[in-house]
């Protein structure tokens, strides 16, 4: 079968290529757009279409409710125990060194500096770690920048050095063409000449605002060293957006409430885990795949799945049970801020750009596992299809259809849907309080400037719709529509101050 779509793929590129682009948008549009026309044709089954979603958006709030308080009873778990005490016992343990590149292009020092300390803070030797700051060499304050950090921490590290990366015709600017060149020059500098063992080595792709707990590599270390498949694996932590949290604008702060519990949720829900923002995996499978790719914006989900087919699906995600705190987009000014949220929005969104890349390689790599592959892509398309389609359904749709078919209102489920769908709706409020109590809980109480604020927070999730629609909806809609469009999205550097 994979030798017939080959032969597709192969005689028409550009058209197979294209049919898979439009792929999403037409989906989400015709969701989107089918309880207007579904109404007037066949109301009964739109009827039911919008009580099935419901429900299904019922089961799967409180499946993220469920899975938050069994991966947030786990970080707590792993977080009181002493993990440079348990991999020091290991064998290979004097052995292994982390690498760590952090991409940034225009970020300010201060970030830089303020991760980099965070990485110095770890309990595992310092001397094992290995920074690369990973820089653009369009930034005109990059050589400064980086002159000033190598200065102020030569000394604490293995070693800590800069990578430029050039402008290249044919490259995509962004993170994973920067990673790219800076893994390249990783292996020429360290790998290559014998300083560091290939066989006992990872690589994290950390984002310029992350903020590890003081264990991660000391776990890492852990979980590198008893893992009998060490050279198919990458380990996720839970990226959480705590730095800033009582400093963004309070839809900023709807938004990265929920991302990090899903981040914190999704580390115990298998094969629906994949590499995001920041993560690490091993250098010896970062060669073998020939690290990231540089036509691409962006980078976690690509390079899993390249591994994963190149691999002939034998690579997996293993959690990391601590928390990564990032920063929400924050600029000067209230209305920038949230401008930069829904430009990282639609960064984000625009992942959906890998989806046909990864139809097309579970429809053309053979010898992948059928079951697994069709599980991974799966749980990828369903949240990637899905969101700019969500908001509609459950905010709107089941009041659409007495506006377009008042017959359809007068019978039984016409009269009834608004009420049931209501009702369904309203039971996930049981799901949303279960997750502000494990945020809550979690969340660093250091942190919080106002007791009060604090306490008042729930309040916020009354601007919900709102905030969804502008924040999640329309920017996801927008890059459905310019992918099925033709059209590329130019990279954005989220700002955070």
């Amino acid at each position: 079968m994979t030798d017939f779509f080959n032969k597709i793929f192969t005689r028409y590129p550009i058209k197979t290529r294209r049919l898979l682009e439009i792929l999403p948008g037409f989906f989400s549009w015709t969701l989107i757009l089918f309880p207007i026309w579904g109404s007037l044709t066949i109301p009964y089954v739109v009827a039911y279409f919008i009580l099935f979603f419901d429900v299904y958006w019922l089961y799967k709030s409180f499946s993220v409710a469920i899975t938050a308080f069994i991966s947030s009873g786990k970080i707590k778990e792993a977080e009181n125990q002493n993990w440079l005490e348990k991999s020091s016992k290991l064998s290979g343990f004097e052995q292994i060194n982390h690498i760590i590149i952090i991409p940034n292009y225009q970020e300010g020092i201060e970030k830089l500096r303020t991760t980099l300390k965070a990485i110095v803070a770890q309990t595992f030797p310092t001397k094992r770690l290995f920074v690369v700051l990973a820089m653009e060499k369009r930034e005109q304050e990059a050589k400064k920048k980086a002159n000033i950090l190598i200065k102020e921490f030569k000394n604490t590290f293995g070693d800590v050095f800069v990578t430029y990366h050039p402008d290249i015709k044919g490259e995509v600017k962004g993170k994973s063409s920067n990673e790219a060149y800076a893994g390249e020059q990783v292996y020429k500098k360290l790998i290559k000449k014998g300083l560091i063992d290939l066989d006992f080595a990872t690589v994290s792709s950390v984002d310029a605002d992350s903020i590890f707990d003081r264990q991660y590599f000391a776990y890492l270390t852990h979980s590198f060293l008893t893992d009998g498949k060490r050279y198919n694996k990458f380990w996720q932590s839970a990226n959480v957006n705590y730095n800033n949290f009582w400093k963004i604008p309070a839809p900023t702060r709807i938004i990265a409430f929920f991302g990090s519990i899903w981040r914190t949720a999704v580390l115990v829900q298998h094969d629906k885990l994949v590499a995001n923002s920041t993560y690490s995996l091993s250098f010896k499978l970062l060669k073998e795949i020939d690290y990231w790719d540089k036509d691409a914006i962006p980078e976690d989900y690509r390079i899993f799945f390249k591994a994963f087919y190149k691999l002939k699906g034998n690579a997996w995600v293993e959690p990391i049970f601590l928390k990564t705190s990032m920063d929400a987009p924050l600029s000067q000014g209230y209305l920038k801020s949230l401008k930069n949220k829904y430009d990282q929005e639609r960064r984000w969104s625009w992942g959906v750009s890998d989806d046909p890349l990864f139809i097309k390689w579970w429809l053309t790599v053979p010898n992948v596992p059928f079951i697994r592959k069709t599980i991974m892509l799966y749980n990828v398309l369903i949240d990637h299809f899905l969101w700019p389609v969500n908001w509609f359904i459950i905010t709107i749709a089941a009041n659409i259809i007495p506006f377009i078919n008042p017959v359809f209102s007068r019978t039984t489920l016409g009269y009834r849907l608004p009420g049931m769908a209501g009702a369904i709706l309203t039971s996930c409020l049981f799901a949303l309080l279960i997750l502000v109590i494990i945020d809550f809980r979690g969340r660093p109480k250091h942190q919080s400037l106002n007791k009060t604020r604090e306490f008042l927070f729930p309040l916020e999730f009354i601007l919900l719709p709102i905030v969804g629609f502008f924040f999640s909806t329309l920017p996801a809609l927008i890059s459905h529509t310019q992918l099925m469009l033709g059209k590329r999205l130019e990279y954005k550097v989220t700002e955070k101050i």
